[in-house]
């Protein structure tokens, strides 16, 4: 281990980078004094050619509170981290008291990200270097920040906490299912603990909007497969017959597993004119592909390769349809293209390949790419590639027994809107570890769908909730959470409004009189 810096930092407000995925961050969190250090472990040189290392960076307040918190990544990672605390946890972690670690999982998009090898993927092509992006960095980050905080300190943690979303949330996954001794509890915010499988669902995606637009197909003609009036037509059709289902008319769909394919696809034909452009009118190729990516990926066979999606108020929101297909005003290409094309390419199959570079290159990669044919190579083992992407990366094993015994408690919140990782599979897993552990999943682990929601936070959803909080004391004082408490942000339709986000499989019910803005108006029970 190699300490590359260490400062003293004075209170005041942190620096954060601005992101086109979360418009209306907030003001920047004040934070405590505090020693930031930075290090690298494992320096190497891959069979790739390219410089290696793990890159770690840890905050340690001055002001300690005895826990410790590892901060997930997200998306390829190959970057440091702020070490800040993630998502999801209400003020951030560090100005709680708490010393944060962050890390980069074994590759640098500063170094590793050559446009001639791939750009930010083409790790991928290095198989250790992929194994520590899946899982091997975990334990070997924590274990060297843990050795700082006893040094800096004189004392170890009572308490070890995880937090992250999305790739962060497959590392949280990864640490109950492998590494089940480093932590006492897990936050694991939507997530992508079946990567590859995802990655294919992201191809079928793109090639089922492309049913929809306009020839030749391009990045922008992709974009322009749906306007917003399009997608603001499909969510109010879901509305109309989804809404109620809770109890009230909310512009929420509270009970999203009562929202079936049966009650929304007829509504959405009923909307199918000649008149395309007419703003109460969707083209019947845009019905087709909104049904093929709910029903969700399949081969020839018609096997089922990834979970379905749920309908839901969120796919008219912003970031669903910069995911799916990109932003309206063509500045932001579908991410499913921009980055899940090469990610499925590079890192997710075996052998990795390296497609034409560039974005119509990614996008002539999903288009290409076949699901009988391609879809099995997330399986797949060869040459220096001894295991599979899958058993590197995929994260969805139903076996927590091994964190169960030691005391561990997990917290997996997952909007229902969320356009990348399905909250069918999520909920599908918890179904799994309940039947192993014979009825006993909820003593360990639960999962808290958040109607409206998008990926890791936005949509017209309650996504301002804090999960640390309810996972600290669940694991300190043994209060198990049969909800937690979401307020909705100031860009969704009704800024303030409260909910409880309850535990799957219970949802929230209006109990039929009270503001229906209050979250106490509600109360969580069967659907």
């Amino acid at each position: 281990m190699r300490i590359d810096s260490a400062q003293f930092n004075p209170a005041g407000r942190a620096v954060l980078r601005a992101s086109p995925m979360e418009p209306d961050p907030g003001p920047p969190p004040l934070l405590p004094a505090h020693c930031q250090v930075t290090g690298t472990i494992l320096e190497r040189t891959g069979m790739d050619g390219q410089p290696y290392a793990i890159r770690f960076h840890v905050r340690l307040p001055a002001d300690w509170n005895r826990r410790f918190l590892m901060q997930g990544g997200g998306g390829s990672n190959g970057e440091l981290g702020d070490a800040l605390g993630g998502k999801a946890v209400g003020a951030p972690a560090v100005a709680r008291g708490y010393a944060v670690l962050s890390q980069d999982s074994g590759h640098d998009n500063a170094v590793n990200s050559a446009p001639e090898r791939g750009g930010p993927t083409s790790f991928g092509f290095d198989p250790q270097a992929r194994a520590d992006y899946g899982n091997q960095s975990l334990p070997l980050s924590v274990t060297a920040a843990k050795g700082l905080v006893t040094a800096f300190y004189g004392a170890v943690p009572k308490h070890s906490y995880f937090a992250g979303c999305s790739k962060g949330g497959q590392e949280g996954m990864m640490l109950a299912q492998r590494y089940p001794d480093l932590f006492d509890g897990i936050l694991a915010v939507a997530p992508g603990m079946s990567l590859p499988k995802a990655a294919v669902a992201e191809a079928w995606d793109t090639q089922s909007f492309a049913m929809a637009a306009a020839k030749p197909l391009t990045p922008a003609s992709l974009a322009a497969s749906f306007s917003d009036s399009d997608l603001s037509l499909v969510a109010k059709t879901i509305l109309n017959v989804c809404d109620g289902d809770d109890g009230v008319i909310d512009g929420m769909v509270g009970n999203y597993r009562a929202c079936t394919r049966q009650k929304v696809e007829p509504a959405l034909r009923q909307t199918v004119c000649a008149d395309t452009k007419h703003p109460s009118c969707l083209a019947s190729a845009q019905v087709d592909a909104l049904v093929r990516v709910h029903d969700g990926v399949r081969n020839s066979r018609g096997e089922p390769l990834y979970a379905s999606f749920p309908w839901d108020a969120g796919w008219s929101d912003r970031g669903w349809r910069v995911w799916k297909i990109g932003s309206a005003d063509g500045r932001i290409p579908a991410i499913n293209v921009m980055m899940g094309a090469p990610s499925l390419a590079m890192v997710f199959t075996t052998p990795p390949t390296l497609p034409t570079p560039g974005l119509a290159g990614a996008l002539d990669y999903a288009m290409g790419f076949d699901f009988d044919r391609d879809a099995p190579k997330i399986f797949a083992t060869g040459g220096a590639f001894t295991r599979s992407a899958w058993t590197d990366i995929g994260a969805r094993s139903p076996d927590i027994s091994a964190f169960t015994r030691r005391g561990g408690k997990m917290i997996v919140p997952h909007g229902v809107s969320d356009p990348v990782f399905s909250v069918n599979d999520t909920v599908d897993w918890w179904e799994e570890v309940d039947q192993r552990s014979k009825g006993q999943a909820a003593a360990t682990v639960r999962v808290f769908p958040v109607p409206g929601m998008t990926h890791c936070s936005g949509g017209p959803a309650t996504d301002r909730f804090d999960g640390l909080t309810a996972l600290e004391s669940w694991v300190e004082h043994g209060r198990a959470p049969d909800h937690l408490l979401g307020t909705s942000g100031p860009l969704t339709p009704w800024p303030g409004r409260q909910r409880p986000i309850c535990a799957y499989p219970t949802v929230a019910r209006y109990k039929g009189r009270g503001d229906i803005e209050r979250a106490d108006s509600f109360t969580c029970s069967a659907p």
